[in-house]
């Protein structure tokens, strides 16, 4: 076995200190709603995610991250960086973004891999980015992890919320699996910026989480 897919591994593990298990990015609105009450609404869910929402978009610019801090273009990443930021609607959704990113990057740096200041606080996707470059991962596998580990998570939170049993969330992420797998061998040549999001409803469900009377997650 590789050291890279080691790494990998280490990346998109639920252990990462990152605090992703406390956010369902609009799931719990959907579920209180009664729009996600069983197994197939969340498959749906996830498929039209991993076809055209706003997840696909970051995930293309993940390769052009790695491409611009190996180059050491710090101000094109943060370009990027706010350009990816800017499409997400809900302030819920940007803050998240930056407290993973942020997280992530001190991470990184505990481990050796300090970004320079002029990068300081990059949003999730440039951090993750970054993490890939530091590891020496290759962008298509970056590309691919950042998706799985947002189906993961999205199934982690619907564990608790719709309820849905952890065998049918396993069972759900292997029917997922060519999907996924497609989708980043796609999306890694893709340019970011050639795309757009269409995910619409998920942008009202997220915008709708700050109105819920009660929550367990932050987004």
């Amino acid at each position: 076995m590789s050291l890279q897919r080691l790494r990998l591994y280490q990346l998109v593990s639920p252990a990462l200190p990152v605090g992703a298990f406390s956010y369902a990015e609009g799931l719990e609105v959907l579920v209180q709603s009664g729009r996600l009450g069983e197994a197939e609404a969340v498959r749906a869910w996830l498929e039209a995610e991993l076809a055209r929402g706003a997840l696909c978009v970051e995930a293309a610019a993940l390769p052009r991250l790695m491409q611009l801090q190996a180059q050491g273009d710090w101000a094109a990443v943060r370009d990027l960086d706010g350009w990816l930021l800017a499409q997400r609607e809900a302030p819920e959704l940007r803050a998240q973004q930056r407290q993973m990113g942020w997280s992530l990057q001190q991470l990184l740096a505990d481990l050796g891999w300090p970004l320079p200041a002029a990068a300081a606080r990059l949003a999730w996707p440039a951090a993750f980015a970054h993490a890939g470059h530091s590891l020496e991962l290759a962008p298509g596998d970056v590309v691919e992890a950042y998706l799985h580990g947002w189906i993961a998570n999205q199934l982690s939170a619907a564990v608790r919320l719709v309820p849905l049993g952890p065998t049918e969330a396993q069972r759900l992420l292997l029917a997922l699996g060519p999907q996924l797998a497609a989708r980043a061998q796609e999306l890694s040549l893709a340019d970011p910026r050639n795309l757009w999001s269409s995910g619409i409803g998920a942008g009202i469900a997220q915008l709708g989480q700050g109105e819920l009377y009660s929550r367990l997650f932050r987004s």
